[in-house]
């Protein structure tokens, strides 16, 4: 029996309409980051023996990216979602800091 993949878009599909791309888990530094997180990025990667979550594109129907989350030494596939609804939920929300007035600390802060 053929590997098969349930793609969000799509549906059940053979794997053979799939490209891997990789471990989906390492985020991209900020264009800003120092030159030792970006060769970390590019360069460095887990060899996982078990379950993970890796990027994979629908090239032979939505062309979506998709992350795949895959027994390695099975093949067993555990779940799928899109890329992008992954990539939302991986990052952490920005918090802005409370407006204090000009001048004057916050209310219920020492001024030091």
């Amino acid at each position: 029996m053929a590997s098969l993949i349930t793609c969000p878009h799509c549906g059940v599909r053979p794997k053979e309409e799939f490209s891997i791309r990789g471990d989906a888990g390492p985020l991209r530094p900020q264009p800003e980051a120092k030159f030792a997180a970006w060769d970390a990025y590019v360069h460095l990667r887990g060899n996982v023996r078990g379950v993970m979550d890796e990027h994979w594109q629908h090239v032979g129907g939505c062309r979506r990216w998709l992350v795949v989350r895959r027994d390695t030494l099975s093949h067993d596939v555990h779940d799928v979602t899109d890329a992008a609804e992954f990539a939302r939920a991986a990052k952490p929300l920005k918090r802005s800091k409370p407006a204090s007035r000009a001048g004057k600390p916050a209310k219920g802060r020492a001024q030091s």
